[in-house]
């Protein structure tokens, strides 16, 4: 197999994998904080910082990787004026990813600390979850101007 096709193809299914993790994982985050059910709530958080740093962390490095990768074989600029949006927007998808992350963990330890009868700042946990929400649109909207970036290649 060419060395390009392989790398192109690791970048999509990376890409895909990226996407769709996190619109998934955003979905059932959302759902179980939506139960009323702690036990429920806190095994979606559990899960969902699990598949993150397994799934979407590993899409997130394997992405620059083979993008710059494709970059260098293709002997394309990487100082397109396409290619500065995409990076400004990957940035602004970590720069939203990172603090998500880490918002997901804190509510999973409040969670658990809820489920073994310990008191809880309510307020705080659902303070955490409005700006979980929040900064997920950013990202979301940013990987699909990417995927546009990407298909496109504007001049």
């Amino acid at each position: 197999m060419d060395g390009y096709i392989l790398l192109k193809t690791i970048h999509v299914v990376s890409a895909t994998i990226l996407f769709g993790t996190g619109l998934g994982i955003a979905f059932f985050f959302l759902m179980g904080f939506r139960s009323d059910d702690t036990r429920a709530a806190y095994e979606v958080a559990r899960t969902t910082t699990i598949a993150d740093m397994l799934f979407t962390l590993t899409a997130g490095v394997v992405q620059p990787l083979t993008g710059f990768a494709m970059l260098h074989r293709a002997g394309i600029d990487p100082w397109s004026r396409w290619l500065e949006w995409t990076y400004a927007l990957y940035a602004v998808a970590l720069a939203c990813w990172l603090p998500v992350v880490w918002l997901q963990l804190r509510m999973r330890d409040m969670l658990r600390a809820k489920l073994g009868s310990e008191a809880i700042d309510e307020a705080r946990l659902r303070r955490y979850f409005r700006i979980w929400f929040v900064l997920g649109w950013p990202a979301f909207l940013g990987l699909i101007a990417i995927f546009w970036l990407m298909v496109d290649k504007p001049a």
